[in-house]
């Protein structure tokens, strides 16, 4: 069996990244321990006995909150997004890595130069859009302009460039068309880069706020990061029921890392890999 020699500069390396790792992640369990916490205790250590469920049992049976509301309908945005991007941005990309069409280098140069534009910048007319159609305070107005995303456009293009020629032309000659060498060679091919695209399109739309508080203005489709903030605004000097919320809307995007954290590493080590 083969010896492992742990040099002292790998120890060194590791303390480094422990000490690191320490300091990103005490926020979060200082927001989970205050959310426990009764208020006079906020600024306090206390025991076990002293910490309950009772901020996020308010939250999910105070009517005023309406958080079960309010993460229905953040899940169902990210829902119905993830999925535009899944088939939007994948079938784009790969159209314009191994597709041959007139005008695919113009549409391409679009592609990247829009990914240079501040979305602050077209925010405005998006909402003028959006009022004109009569879709402000509904969940199309949430969805259908982010469906496509030119940033995952772009990511997806360059795995499907790693894809080498060749085997496309043996599916061809194997009988399968177009489509059925995308779902059935390509894509499998791609399922790093469909990860890494899945985690950040998952977690900037979880996390949006920007665009949910512009295009909705009912308390009742509030996604849950927005509606939280109200919540704040009601609570400020609150402090554990305020980390209730950070929590709340922190957990999803945890989990979605962790069970995909592998492929994630993989996906962005390649993303800029060209075959």
């Amino acid at each position: 069996m083969k010896k492992f020699k742990i040099k002292p500069f790998d120890i060194f390396i590791f303390l480094i990244l422990s000490f690191f790792a320490l300091i990103f992640i005490l926020p979060f369990l200082y927001a989970i321990y205050t959310s426990f916490k009764e208020l006079k205790d906020v600024n306090s250590i206390v025991g076990l006995d002293r910490l309950s469920f009772d901020n996020y049992i308010m939250f999910f049976t105070n009517p005023l909150y309406m958080v079960p509301r309010w993460l229905w309908n953040s899940s169902l945005m990210t829902a119905i997004i993830l999925a535009g991007n899944i088939i939007i941005n994948t079938m784009a990309g790969y159209a314009l890595a191994k597709l041959n069409f007139p005008g695919k280098n113009i549409v391409f140069f679009i592609v990247v130069a829009t990914m240079m534009i501040p979305y602050h910048m077209i925010l405005i007319p998006v909402y003028v859009n959006m009022a004109r159609l009569g879709w402000l305070n509904t969940m199309l107005a949430l969805t259908i302009p982010y469906l496509y995303q030119c940033i995952y456009v772009f990511l997806m293009r360059q795995f499907f460039m790693s894809v080498p020629n060749e085997l496309l032309e043996a599916a061809r000659i194997d009988g399968l068309t177009k489509a059925g060498a995308f779902f059935r060679i390509v894509m499998p091919l791609a399922k790093s880069g469909l990860i890494t695209m899945i985690i950040l399109s998952f977690t900037g739309t979880w996390n949006s706020f920007l665009i949910p508080s512009t295009m909705i203005s009912r308390r009742e489709m509030y996604v849950l990061i927005v509606g939280l903030n109200s919540v704040k605004n009601q609570f400020f000097e609150r402090t554990n029921i305020i980390m209730a919320g950070v929590v709340l809307v922190t957990i999803p995007v945890i989990i979605m890392f962790m069970l995909f954290q592998k492929q994630y590493v993989e996906g962005v080590a390649t993303s800029g890999i060209k075959g």
